[in-house]
C-alpha cells in the first residue's frame, strides 16, 4: 500500500478540486508522490472532458467586473454540473480570471472570446477544458457582456446565502449633469429592479415587430373569444398590447420601489438615461 498521508490527500484536493476518492486512488497508483498524483488527475480529467460533454451544466455563478473610475464592466456567467463546485474557490477563481480577461481584451463575441488567448500559447476554450478536468464536471462558458460607453454599475443577487451569485445585472447609465451619489443610487436602483421583474427589452422600440404582432392577434382572438364587442375590439387589443408592453419592456415597467411611477419616471426625475442594461440567470 502507498504511503501517504490525510495532509497529502488535501493537499492534492487544493491542487486539482478532484473529490477525496480519486485523489486516492491517484496517490495510490503515484506510490505517494503527489506531483506525480497530480500528473495522473489531470490526464485521467483530460480524457473525461469528452465523457462529459453531454452532461448538463444548469448550476454555476454570475460575476462582475467594474472599473474604477465605472467608466466600463463586465458580467460573466459560468457554469458547472453541481452547487458544489459551483462555490469553491478554484471554480470562483476560473470565473474571475475569465471575466478579467474579457475586461482586458474586449471580444466581440463569444466565439472571439473562446479563440482568444488568455495565457501565452492557451485560448480561453483550453483554460475552460483544463478546468473541465481539474475540477470533474462539465464547465461551460457561453454568456457575458460587456459595457464601456458610459456610467457602468453591476448588481449580484445570491438566491441561496451559501452560494455564489446566481443573478447579475450590468447597467450603462448616460449621467448627464447628475451627481455621482444621484447617478450611483439609481444605477443600483435600477439594476435591483431589473433583477427581479427581468425586462427583456429596453423600451418599445426594441421589441421585434413580429412579437408585437403575434401579441397582437393573441390579444384580438382571446377578445372574440370572451365574447368582446366587434366594435370595441380595437380599443381592447390595444389595451392589452399596451399591458404586454408594461411587462416586457424596462422603461415602461411600474418601478419596483414606487409602482405609482415607471422606471422611465425615475430615471427622468433622476436626471439621467439608461442605455443599456444585461441580466443573467445561471441557466435560465
Amino acid at each position: 500500500m502507498a504511503n501517504y498521508t490525510a495532509a497529502d490527500v488535501k493537499k492534492l484536493r487544493e491542487l486539482t478540486g478532484a473529490g477525496m476518492m480519486d485523489c486516492k486512488k491517484a496517490l495510490d497508483e503515484a506510490e505517494g508522490n503527489v506531483d506525480k498524483a497530480v500528473e495522473l488527475l489531470r490526464v485521467k480529467g483530460q480524457k473525461g472532458v469528452a465523457k462529459r460533454e453531454g452532461r448538463s451544466a444548469e448550476n454555476g455563478a454570475v460575476v462582475s467586473l467594474i472599473a474604477d473610475d465605472k467608466s466600463s464592466g463586465v458580467l460573466l456567467e459560468l457554469k458547472c454540473e453541481t452547487d458544489f463546485v459551483a462555490k469553491g474557490e478554484k471554480f470562483l477563481a476560473v470565473a474571475d480570471a475569465l471575466a478579467q480577461h474579457v475586461a482586458g481584451t474586449g471580444p466581440a463575441d463569444i466565439d472571439a472570446l473562446l479563440a482568444s488567448e488568455i495565457e501565452a500559447g492557451k485560448t480561453v476554450q483550453a483554460y475552460v477544458d483544463e478546468a473541465n478536468a481539474n475540477l470533474g464536471e462539465k464547465i461551460v462558458l457561453d454568456r457575458f457582456a460587456q459595457f464601456a460607453d458610459g456610467y457602468v454599475a453591476a448588481y449580484m443577487h445570491r438566491t441561496m446565502p451559501d452560494l455564489p451569485p446566481q443573478v447579475g445585472v450590468l447597467v450603462e447609465l448616460d449621467k448627464g449633469s447628475a451627481s455621482e451619489e444621484t447617478v450611483a443610487a439609481v444605477a443600483k436602483d435600477v439594476a435591483q429592479h431589473i433583477a427581479a421583474f427581468a425586462p427583456k427589452y429596453l423600451r418599445r422600440e426594441d421589441v421585434p415587430a413580429e412579437v408585437v404582432e403575434a401579441e397582437r392577434r393573441v390579444a384580438e382572438e382571446t377578445s372574440r373569444n370572451e365574447g368582446k364587442p366587434e366594435a370595441a375590439l380595437p380599443k381592447i387589443v390595444e389595451g392589452r398590447v399596451n399591458g404586454f408592453f408594461k411587462e416586457v419592456t424596462l422603461l415602461d415597467q411600474p418601478f419596483a420601489k414606487d409602482n405609482k411611477k415607471t422606471v422611465q419616471k425615475v430615471l427622468d426625475e433622476a436626471g439621467v438615461s439608461l442605455k443599456r442594461f444585461a441580466r443573467i440567470r445561471v441557466g435560465a
